[in-house]
């Protein structure tokens, strides 16, 4: 299907402020452009639109999201008033038998960040979380849209490091994309990741975006085969996922002890420390107990992986 042509931009005489249309129009992507405006201001902008030029001699009619415009408009070339944040698919139709000929999606995008209603924010970072279990290139970038929200759909992502695209596969229910940078894992970064997401709720469209290296976004995986002796020696295994040699990359651990009433991700404990080696004694009396432990990049202090723990009955050693 041919890319509509829009030819020119304009403000109509209502609008309460007139600027360049080139301060208005901008093209995402084939079929798809949107108009950037002020935010809390009643602007009305005159579109131009064409049908392409193989329909430049044909009957043709125009609907706007699946519903003939009132008033009527016919004619390869067009023009229609977005008010507002009042956007729409607009399909030009044949004439004869009224079969789709092409289309644009007209989007409204605010020109003020502060304003963007359609993806959570948690209370620390911003609205794009992304993770990675080691330095082999793999990474993962997730996102939650809101409630009223949840049937936003996304137009786009683009994911670069110095302006080389990296590929990435965006998940079926539209809420992250896993990523493959090629990128040698043993070459200390020089350049950032960096990514941005366009999102669609109805004819509203905003941008998300990102910028990290991979050294600050690599979290382990949990730590595997957890097992304690006799003598309350703990041990563990690293995570199958964990890039090798080990000696390259180095992970430090967190050792925790909480009463078997609470949870390793607790604030209180009765036992904590660092340690580079995968094993711990603990020195405690019978009491029951909780023995935790996870990991993360020794030299980057990266994110924690999630916590391996292992639950120590009152009066027993119990294998984990």
């Amino acid at each position: 299907m041919l890319l509509l042509i829009l030819t020119s931009l304009w403000a109509s005489p209502c609008v309460t402020s007139l600027l360049p249309h080139q301060d208005y129009l901008e093209i995402l992507m084939d079929n798809v452009v949107y108009l950037q405006v002020p935010h809390n201001q009643n602007t009305r902008v005159q579109v131009p639109l064409t049908c392409g030029q193989s329909y430049q001699d044909q009957a043709v009619f125009w609907k706007k999201d699946g519903k003939e415009v009132e008033p009527a408009l016919r004619g390869s070339s067009v023009s229609v008033v977005v008010e507002e944040m009042d956007g729409g698919n607009y399909t030009c139709h044949s004439g004869s038998d009224g079969r789709v000929l092409n289309h644009t999606l007209v989007l409204v995008k605010l020109e003020s960040d502060n304003h963007r209603v359609i993806l959570e924010k948690p209370p620390t970072g911003g609205p794009i979380h992304c993770s990675a279990p080691n330095y082999k290139g793999a990474f993962h970038c997730k996102w939650k849209r809101m409630r009223s929200r949840s049937s936003a759909s996304v137009l786009q992502v683009k994911v670069q490091r110095n302006r080389t695209t990296i590929p990435c596969t965006l998940l079926a229910d539209g809420s992250g994309v896993h990523c493959q940078d090629s990128s040698c894992p043993h070459v200390e970064e020089q350049h950032h990741i960096s990514i941005t997401v366009h999102i669609r709720s109805h004819a509203r469209l905003e941008e998300y975006s990102k910028q990290f290296f991979l050294r600050d976004i690599v979290r382990p995986d949990k730590l595997q085969n957890l097992r304690s002796s006799e003598e309350s020696l703990f041990s563990w295994d690293l995570p199958d996922t964990w890039a090798q040699p080990c000696s390259f990359y180095s992970l430090e651990f967190e050792v925790k002890v909480v009463d078997d009433d609470r949870h390793c991700s607790g604030e209180g404990h009765t036992l904590g420390s660092i340690t580079d080696e995968r094993q711990f004694k603990v020195d405690l009396e019978s009491k029951g107990y909780i023995f935790c432990v996870r990991a993360r990049d020794k030299f980057t202090s990266g994110p924690w992986s999630h916590w391996s723990h292992c639950a120590v009955p009152e009066n027993q050693m119990k294998t984990c």
